[in-house]
């Protein structure tokens, strides 16, 4: 989970230069929920702000489980684009009432005529359907009581035995109580409907959206849930009532949990990685003579003095140590004492809250340091990008532009703020403008080599969603170039192996992350990719799942890890072992967006889990 911190770059990019990454679907983005600098490596399947549509599948679809190996790439975005094409069929609106029970067989069609001729209409049956039908007349007309006396007189008339016709008149007469708005009948009439039988698609359904009215989330899911496995994940409204029931439970759970949370340190890696993507930022400086009581002095005894006088100086002083923890309450002393450092320190204690995942306490110390003319203007342009990248992270991309393009106007001279500029364009689907964003970035430090490989995915990412072969080649001969020029960044061996992984270019794809590995070996989230790939590649479930517990090894606090790997339980059907590894991903969360989508992959696990026990359904598993 990540701070605001850069525009972009998402809590799963790679933790280095870059920060986290999330399993890659082909070209799809990190979301604009959590966002940290400096990093644009494909993430997980999220929708763009401003894109067009399904960049790939939504991560409570993974943990439902689709039938097919976990996040693979263009497979899985295949798989997507198949329901799309069916939706003509498949996203029908379930509000007619039924003629036979489905699934099973049944006894009548749905045309709302009696069957045949015969003995059996006058039968307890026949008049039951006689009066089954009639009421789907007076349904059609939009007679709903009228139709809700037949279906009534019908189930009386039915024989008990006669479960798949009897589901049947249930269920039509929920359907003419949802006309009503009569949602606690509704329910209780699928309900009947579902005892008889259990695997009945029109009921569960029904029942799940009078479940929605009433406001009985968790009971909604498990119905929808057992709705989409039924259909095998191919009708779209279903899968819109469970994305948005698991978003709402989410929330719901998030705003509880996060508000008596206790603040956590991410790990030093983490804070090293978040650092490294600021290079005109005071603030994570080392100390300098010109911190010292006097320009021209630099001795240890004076040196030390001061620092024992300035709550800032020290506070850089246990930066260069790694000793974290301290830093906001030596901030918070130079600021009470309105030290010489402070609209330093109220930068610095501001980017430690949002690092601990305090947006509210970071906010006025960042609103202080901006309105602060007489400041250092580099101070000033920094506090925007962060404060820009929390907005982003709120998803208030208005308010995040303003605070980026009012950094471009104080700082023109600030590459830091092209470079994150440039990241919350390509979040913004403005790719034409984030490569200008890059540009400049790279005109103002040649050496970037970040901004040069985000620069490369930015055009691959144009090139690949155009479906243009050319440019996708050219921009893949970038990547090239990146790493040729820059050996040493290992965010371009990342990036250019997620663009290989799209390619299907799996083995090209491994050696960039082992050069990823070689460059930085404590770098977790690299080893979580790398497990990944080896599913997508060669379904190597246990080299991918030995790998992802070497993220876990190297970084107990990378929540992405146990993210990724309770999502592979689920795979593979674990789901207790799933939803603690949800649990422990959610004890991370730095913000209660971020935890808010925890919540939603851990109810998915769970709703499994009891659409499991009630109807024996679980989706296929690797």
């Amino acid at each position: 989970s990540a701070p605001a911190g850069g525009a972009a770059g998402g809590r799963k990019q790679r933790r280095s230069r870059a920060l986290p990454a999330r399993p890659a679907c082909p070209l799809t983005l990190p979301p604009p929920l959590l966002l940290l600098p400096g990093v644009m490596a494909a993430s997980k399947p999220v929708e763009v702000p401003g894109g067009g549509g399904t960049a790939g599948l939504s991560r409570w679809q993974l943990a439902l489980v689709l039938g097919t190996p976990i996040l693979l790439g263009a497979g899985a975005v295949y798989l997507w684009g198949r329901r799309a094409a069916r939706r003509g069929k498949g996203a029908s609106e379930r509000k007619t009432p039924e003629g036979r029970a489905s699934p099973g067989p049944g006894i009548e069609s749905g045309s709302g005529q009696p069957d045949g001729p015969g003995h059996e209409e006058m039968s307890p049956l026949g008049r039951a359907q006689a009066a089954k039908n009639k009421g789907n007349k007076y349904f059609k007309a939009g007679k709903y009581e009228l139709a809700i006396q037949c279906y009534t007189e019908a189930i009386s008339l039915c024989p008990p035995e006669k479960n798949l016709d009897l589901s049947t008149f249930y269920q039509n007469r929920a359907a003419a109580y949802e006309q009503l708005q009569k949602w606690t009948e509704v329910a209780q009439d699928c309900t009947k409907a579902v005892e008889l039988n259990p695997k009945y698609v029109k009921a569960l359904f029904r029942r799940a959206k009078a479940h929605e009215k009433l406001d009985n989330k968790k009971e909604c899911l498990e119905d929808v849930t057992a709705v989409c496995i039924l259909e095998a994940f191919q009708n779209q409204q279903s899968m819109l009532l469970a994305d948005k029931v698991l978003k709402l439970l989410g929330k719901e759970k998030a705003k509880e949990k996060y508000k008596n949370r206790e603040p956590l340190m991410p790990s030093p890696q983490f804070i090293k990685s978040y650092f490294s993507s600021f290079t005109d930022d005071i603030i994570s400086q080392p100390l300098l003579k010109g911190e010292k009581s006097d320009e021209d002095k630099d001795k240890e005894g004076e040196a030390s003095e001061v620092k024992e006088n300035s709550g800032y100086l020290r506070a850089k002083q246990y930066m260069e140590e790694e000793n974290y923890d301290k830093i906001i309450s030596e901030s918070t002393k130079e600021i009470e004492a309105k030290g010489r450092y402070m609209a330093e320190a109220l930068l610095l204690r501001a980017t430690f809250y949002l690092l601990i995942g305090n947006a509210s306490a970071a906010k006025p110390d960042l609103d202080q340091v901006i309105s602060m003319e007489d400041a250092n203007v580099k101070l000033r342009a920094n506090a925007l990008i962060k404060r820009g990248s929390m907005y982003m992270q709120q998803q208030q991309p208005v308010l995040s532009t303003q605070d980026f393009n009012m950094a471009a106007d104080i700082d023109p001279q600030n590459a830091d703020v092209y470079h994150h500029r440039g990241q919350l364009k390509i979040l913004l689907d403005q790719i034409e403008e984030a490569v200008e964003d890059f540009d400049e970035c790279i005109r103002l430090r040649p050496n970037s080599a970040l901004a040069q490989a985000q620069k490369c995915f930015a055009l691959y990412r144009q090139a690949y969603t155009g479906s243009n072969a050319l440019t996708v080649q050219a921009a893949m001969k970038g990547f090239e170039d990146v790493i040729k020029n820059f050996p040493r960044c290992a965010e371009g061996y990342a990036l250019y192996a997620q663009a290989l992984t799209d390619q299907q270019q799996f083995g090209k794809a491994d050696e960039m992350y082992d050069k990823c590995i070689d460059l930085e070996p404590d770098n977790a989230t690299t080893y979580v990719h790398k497990g990944l790939l080896q599913l997508q590649w060669k379904q190597d479930l246990d080299k991918g799942l030995e790998l992802i517990s070497k993220a876990i090894e190297i970084d107990n606090k990378c929540d992405f890890a146990y993210e990724t790997m309770g999502t592979i339980e689920v795979q593979r059907g674990n789901l207790d072992k799933a939803i603690e590894m949800f649990n422990k991903a959610i004890n991370l969360a730095k913000s209660e967006m971020e935890m808010a989508h925890l919540y939603s992959l851990c109810d998915a696990a769970y709703a499994q889990t009891e659409v499991a026990k009630k109807y024996g359904l679980k989706p296929p598993t690797l």
